[in-house]
Parts: C-alpha cells; sequence; structure tokens
C-alpha cells in the first residue's frame, strides 16, 4: 500500500476503527463522522507527513490530504475494514447550520468528481462549436452532449442514492423514486392535450391540471436536472420506510416493504412533495438572483472576499444546491461564480512568497501547492503557504474580492457545473451568445485577482525572514524536526490541567489562544517575564500582558467571575504599567469566590498563538514541575 504509514497513523488518532461513524472525501479531504471528536488527537493528525491540517466544521472531522485523497482513501476504507456504504453513526452536528452543512456535503460530495467532470465534456462541447470545429446539428455533437449531459439531466436518480444513504433509506429505493421523476411518459402526458382545469387560478402559483391520481389532481412539472424534489421526497421516503420496517412481518419485509415504500412514496411525490419543492426551488432562485441584481458589485464583493474563509470552515457547501438549482431552474447560476477568482488570487499569493522566499522547504511545499491552485483547489496552498504567513492570506481576500467586483459588474455567469481553475474556464460561455462580455469579465477577473494577490505578496504582504533558513539554529520549520521552544512557569499556584477540559467552549475549543489552565491553591497572580500590563479590565477578573519576548498572555480568573464587578479582586498594577519577572500583579478572595459557588478554573492562554509554531502543554510534570507549557518559535 502506497500510503500505509499515512493512513496508519490517521486511524490511530482518529480514536480507531471503532470510533469511526463514516468516513467519505471531497477533492482534498477525508471527512469522518466520528461518534465522539474528543477521542481524536488533533494535533497530532496534524504534524503527519502527508496531512495539510484538520478542519473541525459542519459536524465532520475533516482531515486535509491534497489531491491525491482519492487514493488515500480508497486505501484507508480497505486498511480499516469500512466499505463506502457504512452508515453515519457519529453524534449528530449541533445548530442548524452545521446540520445543514452536514446535510448538503453528505449528499453532494459523493457527486461533485462526476459532476465537475460532465460538465466538463459539456464546456468542450461549447467550446468547439464557438472555435466553429463542429456544428451544434452534427453527430459528434450529440454524442459528446450526450456524454456530458446524461448526468445532469437524470441528476434525481443518482441524488435519489446519495440522499437515501444520508436520510437511512435503502439506496435502489431512492434512486427507484428518482427514475420515477425522470420517466419519460410522464413528461409526454400534457403533450397536446387540453387541461381538465386550473389550480390555484390568480396566483404565482396557478397551474394547468391534465391528468389525475385517483382522482386526486396532479401538478406535472419536468424534473429534469432538479435537485430539491428528490431530496425532500427521500427524505420522507426514509421516514416511511423506519415505520413499515417496525409493522410489516418479518416474513414479507424483503419486499413488502419497499413494495409500499415506492407506491406510497411515488404518487405522494408527483401530488404534493414535487410541486412544492420545485416552487421552493424557483423561490430560492428568485432570491437568490434578486440578491445579486440589487448590486452585482457588492455581491462580487462580499462573496469574492469571503470565499476562502467560507472554504476553511465548509460553509462553502451551503452555495453549492444554491448554485445547482439555479442553474437547473434559471440555466445558469449568477451567485457562486463571485467567489472563483480565489484559486488565482491564491496561485498569485503563492507564486510571491516562493519568489522572495530563500527557504527550499518553502519551494518544496509551494510550487505543486501554486499548480494545484492554478486547476481550481487551492487548500493545500490555504493551509501550507498562506494561512500560516497570514498577510498572503489578507491579499488573497482582497484580490478574490476584486475579482468578484468585476465579475458582477460585467455580469459573469457559470452556465454549467464543469471543471475548476483554468479547467472551469468553458463553463461561463454562453450556449447561446458564446464568447461574450461576461466571459471575458471571467477572464479579466481571474488575471487581475492574481496580479493584484502577487503584487501584494511581492511588495507588502510577506516578510521572508519568517521562512529564513539558518543552519546554525535548532528551530522548527513547518517541515522541520528540532524545535526552539521557550517554557512558561504558571502565573499562580496550583493544579495544571488541560484547557480542552474546561467548561467554557471559547477558551477549551483554542477560539482565544492556546495554553493551559489553572485551578488556583492561592489568591494571587504573578507576571512569568518582563512586560508590560496591555488590559486590565475594569472588572478587574482577566489581565492581559505583553511580554519583551513578544508573548501575549491573557489571565482569565475562574468562570463567570465578570458577573461580580471587580468585588474580591484587588489590581496591584495598572494598564500600561511596566512589570517584572515575579512581580505581584493582582489578588482575588479564593475563600469567597469558592463560597459563591464560582467555578474557578483559571484559563492561561497566549492570545498571539497564530504568530507561533505551537503551544505546547507540560506533560512531564515530574521532571519540569514548575512550566505550564511552552511556546515553539
Amino acid at each position: 500500500m502506497k500510503y500505509q504509514e499515512l493512513i496508519e497513523k490517521i486511524l490511530i488518532n482518529v480514536g480507531g476503527k471503532e470510533n469511526i461513524g463514516g468516513v467519505t472525501h471531497c477533492i482534498t479531504r477525508l471527512r469522518f463522522k466520528l461518534k465522539d471528536e474528543s477521542k481524536a488527537n488533533t494535533e497530532t493528525i496534524k504534524k503527519i507527513k502527508g496531512v495539510v491540517t484538520v478542519v473541525q466544521s459542519g459536524g465532520q472531522y475533516q482531515v486535509v490530504i491534497g489531491n491525491h485523497v482519492p487514493e488515500v482513501y480508497k486505501e484507508f476504507m480497505q486498511h480499516a475494514g469500512l466499505d463506502s456504504s457504512n452508515e453515519e453513526t457519529g453524534d449528530a452536528p449541533k445548530g442548524l447550520l452545521n446540520k445543514f452543512i452536514d446535510i448538503v456535503s453528505g449528499i453532494f460530495t459523493p457527486v461533485l468528481g462526476l459532476l465537475a467532470a460532465t460538465g466538463m465534456i459539456k464546456g468542450i462541447n461549447v467550446l468547439l462549436v464557438s472555435f466553429g470545429l463542429i456544428e451544434r446539428t452534427s453527430g459528434t455533437y450529440a454524442i459528446l452532449q450526450a456524454a456530458g449531459d446524461c448526468f445532469f439531466y437524470f441528476f434525481p436518480i443518482f441524488l435519489g442514492y446519495t440522499a437515501a444513504k444520508k436520510f437511512g433509506l435503502t439506496q435502489f429505493v431512492g434512486m427507484a423514486l428518482g427514475a420515477a421523476l425522470v420517466y419519460p411518459a410522464i413528461g409526454t402526458l400534457s403533450v397536446g392535450t387540453e387541461p381538465l382545469y386550473s389550480l390555484f387560478q390568480g396566483t404565482i402559483f396557478e397551474s394547468p391540471v391534465h391528468v389525475t391520481f385517483l382522482g386526486i389532481p396532479v401538478i406535472l412539472m419536468s424534473y429534469s436536472s432538479s435537485v430539491i424534489p428528490i431530496i425532500i421526497s427521500t427524505f420522507f421516503g426514509a421516514k416511511l420506510e423506519k415505520i413499515l420496517m417496525k409493522t410489516v412481518p418479518s416474513l414479507l419485509k424483503s419486499f413488502l416493504v419497499p413494495l409500499l415504500t415506492v407506491m406510497i412514496m411515488v404518487p405522494l411525490t408527483f401530488i404534493v412533495i414535487g410541486p412544492i419543492a420545485t416552487w421552493l426551488g424557483d423561490i430560492l432562485g428568485a432570491v437568490a438572483l434578486g440578491a445579486y441584481n440589487l448590486s452585482p458589485i457588492i455581491a462580487g464583493m462580499v462573496i469574492g472576499g469571503l470565499w476562502q474563509v467560507l472554504v476553511m470552515f465548509g460553509l462553502h457547501w451551503g452555495l453549492i444546491p444554491i448554485a445547482i438549482n439555479n442553474i437547473s431552474v434559471l440555466g445558469y447560476d449568477s451567485v457562486m461564480v463571485l467567489g472563483m477568482a480565489t484559486p488565482f488570487a491564491t496561485a498569485g499569493a503563492v507564486l510571491g512568497v516562493i519568489i522572495r522566499s530563500k527557504s527550499s522547504d518553502v519551494r518544496v511545499l509551494g510550487i505543486p501547492a501554486f499548480i494545484s491552485s492554478l486547476f481550481g483547489i487551492s487548500e493545500p496552498s490555504l493551509y501550507g503557504i498562506t494561512l500560516p504567513r497570514k498577510k498572503p492570506f489578507y491579499a488573497t481576500l482582497v484580490a478574490s474580492s476584486v475579482g468578484g467586483m468585476i465579475m458582477g459588474s460585467l455580469g459573469t455567469t457559470s452556465y454549467i457545473m464543469g471543471g475548476m481553475g483554468i479547467f472551469g474556464i468553458p463553463n461561463y460561455i454562453s450556449p447561446e451568445n458564446g464568447m461574450d462580455k461576461a466571459f471575458f469579465g471571467y477572464l479579466i477577473a481571474i488575471a487581475v485577482a492574481f496580479a493584484i494577490s502577487f503584487i501584494l505578496t511581492m511588495t507588502i504582504a510577506y516578510d521572508p525572514s519568517y521562512d529564513k533558513e539558518n543552519p546554525d539554529t535548532e528551530k522548527e520549520t513547518n517541515k522541520g524536526i528540532l524545535l526552539e521552544t521557550i517554557g512558561f512557569s504558571a502565573p499562580i499556584k496550583g493544579e495544571i490541567i488541560p484547557l480542552s477540559e474546561i467548561k467554557d467552549t471559547a477558551f477549551s475549543e483554542g477560539l482565544l489562544g492556546k495554553g493551559a489552565a489553572i485551578i488556583p491553591d492561592e489568591g494571587k497572580v504573578y507576571a512569568v517575564e518582563d512586560g508590560i500590563v496591555e488590559t486590565l479590565f475594569p472588572t478587574n477578573h482577566a489581565i492581559g500582558l505583553k511580554y519583551d519576548n513578544g508573548i501575549e498572555m491573557l489571565i482569565h480568573i475562574g468562570m463567570d467571575t465578570v458577573n461580580l464587578k471587580g468585588q474580591y479582586f484587588e489590581p496591584r498594577v495598572v494598564q500600561g504599567e511596566r512589570v517584572k519577572k515575579g512581580q505581584l500583579l493582582l489578588e482575588f478572595d479564593l475563600e469567597e469566590l469558592e463560597k459563591r459557588g464560582y467555578n474557578l478554573e483559571t484559563p492561561v492562554v497566549i492570545t498571539n498563538s497564530a504568530e507561533y509554531l505551537d503551544i505546547v502543554p507540560n506533560t512531564d510534570k515530574e521532571n519540569n514541575p514548575l512550566i505550564m507549557f511552552s511556546v515553539v518559535v
């Protein structure tokens, strides 16, 4: 196995096979549904050779691998003894947004590769016609169009399978529901016939009725390429199947459950679910287009500027079904395209870093990342190059925002869900107008985004000293081994515990910085280095210091102690005062706080953690009892 060492380490550190509720992959990430994410050794996984980073979002534990993730996934499934149909049994994600992202990614992730591939075939067909190489009436065009359009035309069947897997319905039943929606004979029922009558006359939902089912009117619609109807139908189909599995005798389940599920759900979908879901799709497309039309330039600025951030947190999944729905309903999408300058902006920043950096390690990592970004996959560049260095990342946001504004102002739209990056260029050629102003707007936007990001990185957005090679030191680079660390003693006497164990999620999840926590034995806070009191909160329950070595430390005494409004806290310094190592900063009445039932877990975090390679809690308390944690610089 080519990736055996990598997958063995990942498997062990996600908590083993028994902790995996499900696993899929997208273009660059292994997406785990873990039963208990607390069992995963995230920091250890991040340091595994071959892992770019770890992202926890949308109820998924995402291990970013790179472009070769399909190979890694295949070997991982084989090594772990899993199969692609294993159900996701981890804890349901919390929060409506996380649940929505989890559902959308679970349904669309398995088909995105094929969706892009068939879209590229359609794009190639458009290019051949645009350049006059083939005629739209030729057999060559028809056959290529069949190869490219087959997937999107029969989209409900494919989504019936993936949605069934996500909702727990038998997959072939889900496919049957999708197939019924695109069954050819249904589409001909209204051809050449007068409607029996119309429903909802005088409203925007007015619809002619050509056929009935057991006397119930059926509103015939085209479900080819549709997204929402089959997803909703499959959701309710899964509920129905679970009820039938509990009520149908075991002897009859194998055929009676699918029979009743299909026999009930297909008419229900045509009579109720299909029309309502189609109208919802129409409304969704109209709302997206309406928001875009209010100000395409502002929409481009916002979506373009935030696209990379959305990708980081997996929130871009919220726009993917809108884009697919727009293409199926309107024939084009003007929303998601506004973020499509991002890979080129990222490539520009990475090229700037490669040219300016003196580090061979940066070039080894940067050149493949640069090429990957040009092909539309920017995550290796994001996590490996731009984000760790901060300013190049900010340069990509600015450049992407400008690219989005250009696309918005010139009306760039995508007509197919095809390739990405340079492979995605045919997506924006109009089937009717060919290479029009909107298409050239896309080319201008990606060129400008690349140039702005490159120029910013070459001038003000990157400091080569960040990656300066010095063979005489023992500092760790992103790929190195040896470390130079600064050890910090505890500013308060007491028991040191991991930050992850405290109840406040803002601290335990590292949102305010990495570090450790203390359960105090006495009510005194001391400076652990020379520095300045940068912040003394008015309630005196927290103090922020900037030490002379550049470390910025926040000490937050207890949980919810802000409610005391300063009672039982006595500061011994003032904000802006210079302090010496060992100097008393603050006193608090430990006994009174305990009497009043306050949780005294005291986080001590490095608020500028992102500027350092790592913050490592002390696990060797026997040999280093005074060290609370070390900062890797």
